[in-house]
């Protein structure tokens, strides 16, 4: 199935005009045309199933047949990760996390980043197109870029987690820390990893310091793993 994107659609409308770009990749590359059905999500849970009235390049429309909207997932995850050196790098992780069924995420500069710009038309983009591959309906938030001190400052989850490398501090593993069904947030950080004082900020303020294994892992694969970590102990019957 072929999931389509549009934001601006809601549960109480009855037809759908697709952008251009859009219409032109469901008329020339999937060669659909009137009567045929095609599924699409606002990004807000709706799915929605729809029928083709008018298939033309540059403008293709459909009927709304039905609307259904999606369970929310019995977990929060909210990412707040260090932007990498290299842009590719990041978005991989936002296509992958986002394919995984990420909540939230915020770019948090830290320290040692060596980035501290931010393409978010971008990494929208990205996000977009791995919500449509992976068939998800709930759009993931993505936050303006934060320095790591007013991250720190700010309501957060109910369970806080700075995943670290730093061997002199004392930390748990995630897998051991994490619960199922609950709200939380985990910080990931940039390449050289956080300063000593900006894990000690973190501890003083609540936040659990944890580990996500033996390896020594780049930032977006750290993110990763903390992101399946979480999803997976939220599988478990």
């Amino acid at each position: 199935m072929h999931l389509f994107f549009h934001p601006e659609v809601t549960e109480n409308d009855r037809e759908v005009r697709f952008s251009r770009e859009e219409s032109k990749h469901i008329v020339k590359v999937l060669r659909k045309r009137e009567g045929d059905t095609l599924h699409l999500t606002n990004g807000k849970s709706w799915i929605f199933e729809t029928e083709i009235t008018l298939a033309e390049p540059n403008n293709c429309s459909a009927r709304i047949l039905s609307a259904e909207k999606e369970p929310p997932a019995p977990y929060h995850l909210h990412l707040a990760v260090a932007p990498t050196k290299m842009n590719d790098r990041y978005e991989w992780f936002l296509e992958k996390a986002t394919e995984i069924g990420i909540q939230e995420i915020t770019p948090v500069i830290c320290d040692h980043s060596e980035r501290k710009v931010i393409k978010s038309e971008r990494f929208q983009r990205v996000i977009q197109s791995a919500l449509k591959q992976s068939l998800h309906t709930r759009f993931p938030v993505l936050n303006e870029p934060v320095s790591f001190k007013d991250f720190i400052k700010k309501g957060h989850s109910e369970a806080k987690f700075i995943a670290h490398c730093e061997d002199s501090m004392p930390k748990k593993l995630l897998s051991r820390s994490l619960q199922k069904a609950i709200s939380a947030t985990i910080l990931i950080g940039p390449e050289g990893d956080f300063s000593e004082e900006e894990i000690e900020v973190a501890m003083k303020a609540g936040w659990e310091p944890v580990s996500l294994g033996n390896s020594r892992l780049r930032t977006e694969t750290a993110a990763i793993v903390a992101c399946h970590t979480a999803a997976l102990i939220n599988e478990e019957e």
